[in-house]
């Protein structure tokens, strides 16, 4: 009998096109862009295709909030389809608060086997409510909602309980946040590596324990990314940036670390703003995110 080999996984690439959930619209034309750009390759042990890239129903665009609640639910269902048929979904937004419909989604689809880990890596710590944000922007809130915490409009999706623990959630890169979020993740005990630590300790160290975090009682984990988390002097094609950030080679050394491993089961590149890029530099910087995770 001829051994058996395990089919390999393509990676599926969801845009989510929308900037309902920031205050400026230029990230929603950033699945478009990558798209048009050819971001994503073909590797020889890796196939990579673009399925749908969702937008907010006519319908749903009363308000940012039915926006983002409704372009969340459907960017859950494509997530866990992707999952079911073996595949690794990437989420490309368009804002942050698509993380709301990818995570819900990776949820539903692992709820049986366990909880899910997630590494948000990021300059903002996106874990404001309506009670505390001071913009009112939703792309401050995916954290928190994924956490429980928020209007019932988005904690709901995909069922009303939180999507993540805290014990099996942790933040890297932060250098930008409010009192009220910082508050919320002290309270509930979610890690949180600053930029004064990576810098400090080194990101290949933090990157360690942020895979203990992520591995620890979990069924899978994935990593959020942010491009305003990398150094706007180097990636400046991003809507909020904030100085003193990561360098993409080094965020690709650290994310190349994740190549092979089933426990890795999705990923998300958010926030990138073509109006804003120079020469495509923060495009090839989300290009060489994926291809320092790839092949899978």
């Amino acid at each position: 009998m001829k051994p058996t080999s395990t089919p390999r996984r393509s990676l599926i690439v969801i845009g989510a096109a929308s900037s309902a959930g920031a205050s400026d619209p230029g990230s929603a034309a950033g699945p478009d862009a990558l798209r048009r750009y050819r971001a994503f390759h073909d590797t020889p042990l890796q196939h990579v295709e673009w399925d749908a890239i969702l937008r907010v129903p006519r319908a749903q665009q009363d308000t940012p909030l039915q926006a983002v609640a409704a372009l969340s639910a459907q960017l859950a269902g494509e997530v866990e389809a992707v999952l079911q048929a073996g595949h690794f979904p990437l989420v490309v937004g368009g804002d942050h608060s698509c993380a709301i419909g990818t995570w819900s989604g990776v949820h539903h689809a692992l709820a049986e086997r366990g909880p899910i880990g997630l590494i948000w890596i990021d300059a903002h710590m996106d874990s404001h409510t309506f009670a505390t944000t001071p913009s009112g922007q939703i792309h401050g809130m995916p954290l928190a909602v994924l956490l429980g915490h928020g209007e019932a409009a988005l904690t709901a999706i995909d069922g009303p309980q939180a999507k993540l623990r805290p014990e099996h959630a942790c933040l890297i890169g932060v250098r930008s946040f409010e009192a009220g979020e910082a508050a919320l993740l002290h309270r509930l005990g979610v890690r949180v590596f600053d930029m004064d630590e990576v810098r400090q300790r080194g990101l290949a160290s933090v990157f360690d324990d942020a895979l203990a975090i992520v591995r620890q009682g979990t069924a899978g984990f994935g990593v959020s990314v942010d491009l305003d988390a990398l150094d706007p002097d180097e990636e400046p094609g991003v809507t909020t940036p904030v100085p003193g950030g990561l360098r993409r080679a080094e965020l690709a050394a650290a994310l190349s670390r994740l190549r092979g491993d089933p426990a890795f089961v999705a990923m998300e590149i958010v926030e990138y703003n073509p109006r804003r890029d120079r020469g495509h530099a923060t495009a090839d910087a989300a290009g060489a995110i994926v291809g320092a995770i790839t092949p899978l």
